[in-house]
């Protein structure tokens, strides 16, 4: 527990205490009548407002819409099922920034609406509310859809057979068995769209700002940190909750129910309902997926002189940025890979400890379970403002150095890497340990032995999950990347910020870039998750 404990401390504790106390103390007391101040303000409590209803509706059609292709992938057999599986996921591991960039190409300015009916929906609700959507689809039929395929359906069939209806068999007994799930995703598609920062910076304009926005925005523009701490906080108490509660319901889920081999309740659709209802779900990933991820490459190729690779091209020219960057924007490919890569190695490495102290119970581990979840919990926002005024002096001083980026971004990549080992290692049966100990193997001999060999496709998985995140962090990354070191989030952010159809059309081809290599590393992990023939 040392390293783990160690670095969430010295990097994560710290620079936003610091942030908090510059905040909240003056002249040596703390002056807790800030959060009466600054929550009584109009324009603070529209935020509050707006950022918890918008997760609540986020939540409710992202249920709506996701429910039946949970249905779908949990219960019927089709071509190309597991391609359109890792499809579907590929919008929940893109970088917020590319999602809002993919809307605005269908919703904004020369969108594809635009063009064909006159219609500009990139400064609505509805455009921040179907990116929502987009994102956190996969949230659902990955969450509800693998417990629906582990659900004996005999249960329904029983009820049916009693009498009752397909719908009231559904109601009665499948939806009670599916409510710890359903409550799961509901969590934590309402956490992400709480915290959304990217999708509301891009599609919302001047008039819509959630809590994370909101404290970029005091923080980064108007330098009013008595503001931006008391917000801090108020997203952190609010965000523990929704943590606290999705622990709640993941426990109710591993042990309420009695569970079958999946393969035993797939099968092809059957009469013509079941058969509408997939060409319905198939339908719906057709318009909700693909379509802007399909318009963001459109426009990416659409050049002034017609569909080729003129944006691309001028991605390798400082000039062609309008003073923008300095240096060519195509090198932000090249520092977000090498980034990443340092990332993914200082969160395996964390995340890897901190998953061998929690496989043991007790009372201090679950504690620590709770801090390496707290990341999730504060702004990002204040962690790289945090990382500016703290890791400014010896033996500390990393203002300048290229580690800033990656300590931030494994910030984020060790929930994931520690919730992917954590059930591996916990699956170990502790006599082999005990055996190879009493035939003589170290410590490190029984890891390398016991554990390594079963946890060996977790540490993969665990490994492109932080990869992922880490290319695609923006909050804190946006304050500590350099000007000459910029990564992708921070390019496609700082290009759509400034006029021109030639930044517009860089912004979309990096945008690109970013959704390929995205979606690449999630297809690696997908023949990684269905290889049936290791022990993972």
């Amino acid at each position: 527990m040392a390293v783990p404990v160690a670095f969430f401390g010295v990097f994560f504790a710290y620079p936003v205490a610091a942030i908090v106390g510059r905040g909240l103390k003056a002249d040596g007391s703390w002056h807790w009548g800030r959060f009466g101040d600054v929550l009584s303000r109009p324009d603070i409590g529209q935020v509050l407002w707006f950022t918890t209803w918008q997760a609540a509706v986020s939540t409710a059609l992202t249920l709506l819409i996701a429910l039946p292709g949970a249905y779908v992938f949990a219960r019927f057999e089709f071509p190309g099922k597991q391609l359109l599986r890792a499809v579907v996921t590929v919008p929940f591991v893109l970088p917020t920034v590319v999602v809002g960039t993919a809307f605005l190409a269908l919703l904004g300015r020369g969108g594809l609406l635009d063009e064909l009916w006159g219609i500009r929906a990139d400064t609505t609700v509805w455009a921040i509310l179907a990116a929502h959507v987009f994102f956190n689809y996969a949230v659902v039929v990955r969450t509800v859809g693998g417990l629906w395929a582990q659900l004996d359906p005999r249960q329904e069939e029983a009820a049916r057979v009693l009498g009752a209806g397909r719908l009231a068999a559904w109601w009665r007994v499948t939806l009670p068995a599916l409510g710890p799930a359903v409550a799961a995703a509901a969590l934590m598609v309402f956490l992400f769209t709480f915290t959304s920062f990217g999708i509301v910076q891009i599609l919302g304009g001047p008039a819509y700002s959630t809590l994370e926005v909101e404290i970029y925005r005091q923080t980064a523009r108007l330098l009013d940190l008595p503001t931006a701490a008391v917000l801090t906080m108020v997203q952190f108490a609010a965000v523990g909750a929704i943590l606290a509660l999705h622990a709640w319901t993941v426990r109710r889920r591993e042990t309420a129910l009695k569970l079958v081999d999946p393969a035993q309740t797939v099968r092809r659709p059957r009469g013509v309902g079941q058969w509408a209802l997939l060409a319905g779900v198939l339908g719906t990933v057709l318009l909700l997926i693909l379509l802007p991820l399909g318009v963001l490459i459109e426009r990416s190729l659409d050049g002034p002189a017609g569909y080729g690779f003129d944006y691309y091209r001028a991605l390798r020219s400082v000039e062609a940025s309008g003073g923008t960057f300095l240096v060519p924007p195509l090198e932000a490919v090249w520092n977000s890979l090498r980034y990443a890569l340092v990332a993914t190695v200082i969160a395996l490495v964390v995340g890897g400890l901190a998953a061998a102290a929690l496989r043991r119970a007790g009372r201090l581990v679950r504690g620590f379970d709770a801090l390496l979840m707290l990341p999730l919990g504060v702004s990002a926002v204040t962690v790289g403002f945090g990382f500016l005024i703290t890791l400014d002096k010896p033996p500390l001083d990393l203002r300048a150095s290229w580690i800033l980026v990656p300590l931030a971004q494994a910030l984020v990549g060790v929930p994931f890497v520690v919730r992917t080992m954590l059930p591996v290692l916990r699956a170990v049966d502790g006599r082999l340990r005990e055996a190879a100990a009493v035939l003589g193997a170290s410590p490190l001999r029984v890891w390398r032995e016991v554990d390594l060999p079963v946890v060996r496709r977790a540490v993969l998985v665990a490994a492109g999950f932080a990869f992922a995140v880490s290319l695609g962090e923006f909050g804190a990354t946006v304050f500590i990347a350099r000007p000459d070191r910029p990564t992708l989030p921070v390019a496609v952010a700082r290009l759509l910020g400034r006029p021109g159809d030639l930044n517009y059309g860089q912004a979309m081809a990096l945008s690109t870039v970013l959704m390929v290599v995205c979606a690449v590393s999630l297809l690696v992990l997908e023949r990684i998750r269905t290889d049936r023939s290791g022990e993972f």
